[in-house]
């Protein structure tokens, strides 16, 4: 597969130097613009994104890659660091993560099919996660697909890969608790932006392996953890797309 070079229309739908208090508020504006639609059928470019923090200190890492659904082979890969702009806030990590993944997907010489986010899309308490809001940015269809429970209450899933189990907030199905892996915690897997709970839920299964957590994330996660380590940044653009992302270069463990 040749892949050519495409500019990312980036939206600009609000500033970062907002109060906790504020952002509430544009959380609530901001979730009605969401669009909650079956993903198109042709999603082979898929991007995961993931920001790392420096302990103890003030600056984020955030890395971005992009990855054939078909082998899972890399295409691009974009990492960028910068100080901390809002406070942690339960809630409202969009908002403490979005300006430097919107720096880093800015940077992308490819555009993704579609997005997957290491958090919530509509599965949080005012229907904006970090992978809604990104998708209101970006314009394209996101995911999220979470280690953890944000809001509402679900049934344990089957014991085996596959069965899945409603999350429901206030009498809504806001995602689904989903079994990734023989006998281990489920994810959570939500629509973010231009995605429906189902195509979400298969969607995401179709990323997954051996392992829990869905390979674009677990590829991108080890990435930004290591440019957080070696506090070197880097920027990849593949045409020709590199071996398969399962490989042992990639250390996906």
């Amino acid at each position: 597969m040749i892949v050519c070079e495409v500019e990312m229309d980036i939206n600009t739908l609000h500033p970062w130097d907002i109060s906790p208090t504020e952002a509430i508020a544009l959380q609530k504006e901001l979730a009605s613009r969401v669009v909650l639609q079956p993903l198109p059928s042709a999603c082979n470019l898929i991007a995961a994104c993931d920001v790392s923090n420096d302990i103890g200190g003030d600056t984020l890492f955030a890395a971005i890659v992009v990855l054939d659904r078909r082998d899972f082979s890399v295409i691009e890969e974009v990492t960028v660091q910068d100080k901390v702009g809002f406070p942690y806030v339960p809630g409202l990590l969009s908002f403490r993560e979005l300006p430097l993944l919107v720096q880093g997907f800015a940077q992308l010489k490819v555009k993704p099919d579609l997005v997957i986010c290491d958090g919530q899309g509509i599965a949080h308490p005012r229907r904006l996660g970090i992978a809604s809001h990104l998708g209101l940015w970006l314009n394209i269809p996101t995911i999220g697909s979470a280690k953890n429970i944000l809001c509402g209450k679900y049934e344990e899933p089957g014991i085996v890969k596959g069965s899945m189990s409603p999350i429901v907030h206030h009498k809504q199905t806001i995602g689904y608790a989903v079994r990734s892996r023989d006998k281990v915690k489920p994810i959570f897997i939500s629509p973010g932006h231009l995605a429906d709970l189902g195509s979400s839920v298969e969607m995401v299964m179709s990323l997954t392996d051996k392992y829990r957590i869905p390979v674009p994330i677990r590829h991108v996660h080890n990435l930004s953890n290591a440019v957080r380590k070696e506090s070197r940044l880097v920027t990849s653009f593949h045409a020709h797309p590199l071996a398969g992302a399962d490989g042992a270069s990639t250390s996906l463990t």
